[in-house]
């Protein structure tokens, strides 16, 4: 639902920040480093676009993260959208844009099914039967598979009833002569 809202809502401010991170990230202890510039970065961007509600996305925290918890970068470079329902997305530059990819709903495969089972489409329901014998081709494979480790297992267990079991050889300890006893 909430890729719709985004679909709907309008660009209300577009810009390119250089967002420095280093004076922030410096004041907190090494193994916090990386937390603190996320933290810094959200701040930045509250501050400059005026919004609180700021989501950082997934091309620019894998930035932060590259180098770890101990070493983030010293800047980063992010561009900030603004939309007209408070939300403010900040996203490195360059980053690829993801496209939400469409998946038929439950409805519409339910009646794909349907048509290819009265003869709708014959491309169909041939892509159908191919699926359905490649998943018994693959479970006949997997049955095949335990049988082949089942009786791997009872040759072993027979292996080891037929071996005799050598025994311990006893550790030699090497004895050092007492010192004698002094009279005095």
């Amino acid at each position: 639902m909430a890729k719709k809202e985004e679909k709907e809502s309008k660009i209300v401010l577009e810009r390119v920040y250089n967002v420095p991170l280093r004076k922030k990230y410096r004041n907190a202890p090494n193994w916090k480093r990386t937390k603190r510039a996320v933290t810094a970065l959200r701040e930045f961007i509250q501050k400059h676009m005026k919004s609180k509600d700021v989501k950082i996305g997934k091309y620019a925290n894998l930035d932060l993260w590259k180098h770890g918890i101990k070493n983030p970068p010293h800047h980063i470079k992010v561009n900030c959208i603004k939309y007209d329902d408070g939300i403010v997305r900040a996203e490195i530059i360059g980053a690829p844009q993801e496209k939400p990819k469409e998946e038929p709903k439950k409805a519409e495969k339910d009646e794909i099914k349907v048509k290819d089972a009265l003869g709708g489409n014959e491309e169909k329901t041939e892509k159908l039967e191919e699926k359905e014998v490649k998943e018994e081709k693959s479970e006949k494979a997997k049955d095949i598979q335990k049988e082949e480790i089942k009786e791997l297992k009872k040759e072993e267990s027979t292996l080891h009833k037929h071996a005799p079991k050598q025994a311990a050889a006893p550790k030699k300890v090497e004895q050092r002569p007492t010192a004698p006893m002094q009279k005095g």
